[in-house]
């Protein structure tokens, strides 16, 4: 048997040596069960697993990964941009799936010396991305055929859940993703918010800038947002609704005026995954009723 391949003792504790000998001498008889014992590394993956029905190979999952409810009761390896490879190994997975902005790269590097197969999923922020992620899921999974039914289920109703979004005026949609310290982090193009948005026959308030930034009080203004759209969760970070209306420039904007806040779970909206369609529908809805 050709000798297991390990990083260098100075990157690694030597418990995370330890683990990835263990994983790597038991190579051949994991390899009769791939897949069976898997780790999910990001909500949308977690969410194709469940949709797919093969939440039964799951040992583990990220904490971004909150649905279905369920999945809360799996171990939580951490938040799937700042992993630990101890945390992943420690569950001795014979698969992993991630989303391809998992991290830190050294932590996959280490994963990949474990040689445990690591399947990165692409992001992607529309419906053949969505389609992909399941069938490369799938595939990981070898049930191909079940990729290929729940694509079709979701490239359908997502098309059908467009069509009724279709307004007869955009709406300008403002999203905040955090306002800690009365700084706004907002969306720009290209960002999976702007996506969403769009889709549900909004349009995105602020332009100039790629994915998410802090964006200056003038900005803000001159965007002039009819709706303020944020992710439902605590903290500093999101701030209740009166804390949003209460801003000093948030609270100048059309949509302060008429009260337009809107929030939704951030995984639903943000995750692009197989909920999609219901995201664009529950949005479209609400930025119809929140119209001025």
């Amino acid at each position: 048997m050709a000798r297991p391949h390990i990083l260098p003792r100075t990157t690694l504790t030597a418990r995370v040596a330890a683990l990835i000998l263990a994983v790597a001498l038991a190579g051949p008889a994991m390899a009769q069960e791939a897949g069976r014992r898997v780790v999910s590394l990001g909500g949308a993956v977690t969410e194709i697993v469940y949709a797919l029905g093969e939440q039964d190979r799951l040992v583990a999952r990220d904490s971004t990964s909150t649905f279905p409810s369920e999945a809360m009761a799996l171990p939580d390896v951490g938040y799937m941009r700042a992993l630990s490879p101890e945390g992943v190994l420690s569950v001795a997975p014979d698969m992993i799936l991630a989303e391809e902005s998992s991290g830190p790269q050294e932590t996959l590097d280490v994963l990949e010396a474990a040689q445990v197969p690591l399947v990165l999923v692409p992001d992607g922020y529309d419906g053949p991305a969505i389609r992909r992620k399941i069938e490369i899921v799938a595939e990981a999974l070898d049930v191909p055929e079940k990729g290929e039914a729940l694509a079709a289920e979701v490239e359908a109703t997502l098309a059908e859940a467009v069509e009724g979004a279709r307004p007869d005026q955009p709406v300008r949609v403002l999203f905040v993703l955090s306002m800690q310290g009365g700084r706004i982090m907002a969306a720009g193009r290209g960002s999976s918010a702007e996506a969403i948005i769009s889709l549900a026959g909004g349009v995105n308030a602020l332009e100039g800038f790629n994915g998410y930034s802090q964006v200056s009080d003038e900005a803000v203004l001159e965007a002039a947002p009819e709706v303020i759209l944020m992710m439902e969760r605590g903290g500093d970070h999101g701030g209740d609704s009166a804390d949003v209306l209460a801003h000093p420039v948030l609270g100048q904007t059309p949509a302060a005026e008429s009260g337009a806040v809107l929030r939704l779970p951030g995984l639903l909206l943000l995750g692009f995954g197989p909920r999609t369609p219901e995201a664009v529908t529950a949005l479209s809805s609400a930025l119809k009723a929140a119209r001025p």
